[in-house]
Order: C-alpha cells, then structure tokens, then sequence
C-alpha cells in the first residue's frame, strides 16, 4: 500500500512565478485543466490555487510601473546630485592646484 501512495503522490517542486503564470494561462486560453495537470505532474487543486492566485494579482502588471517609475525617478535625481557634488569638489580641487 505505501508503495501505491508513493505512484499517486505529486513531487514536492519550487515553481517559479514564470513557469506557474505560464500554465495557468494555458488553462486560460481553453486547455482543460486535466491535461494540464497530467503534463505538468500537478494537481488540480494545486492548478485552481495558483489560478486565483493569479487572478487576485493580475492588477500588479499595470500597477507596478508607477512605483517603478517614482523609484527611478528619486534614483536618478540622487544620483545628479552625487555627480553634483563630485563635480563641485574637482572645481574646488584643480583651484587649489592652480
């Protein structure tokens, strides 16, 4: 009986987010779950979490890039300044040398 359970039971595998986002869009696109799963070694469970899981999250992909946006945004002004202030110090350096 163990030896049976071992056959049935799914192998403990890290996905990573690409890969689930990949299957979970061909069950999108019409592929029945089933022989989703059955390629994929994974249960249906294990495919319906991930699909809500994708769907609770599908607003990031539009959302993301206004934060992206202000982080650059404050990195590069940051960086301006450092080559602000690295630039006053050579000035500052070649009139001592002068």
């Amino acid at each position: 009986m163990a030896g049976n359970k071992e056959k049935t039971a799914m192998k403990n595998r890290q996905w990573d987010a690409k890969t689930k986002a990949l299957i979970v869009m061909e069950g999108i696109k019409g592929k029945p779950v089933s022989e989703i799963c059955a390629e994929h070694q994974l249960s249906q469970s294990q495919y319906y979490r991930w699909r809500d899981e994708f769907f609770a999250n599908i607003h990031q992909v539009f959302g993301n890039s206004t934060k992206q946006d202000e982080r650059l945004i404050k990195e590069n002004q940051r960086l301006k300044q450092i080559i602000g202030d690295l630039t006053v110090e050579l000035k500052k350096t070649e009139e001592l040398l002068k």
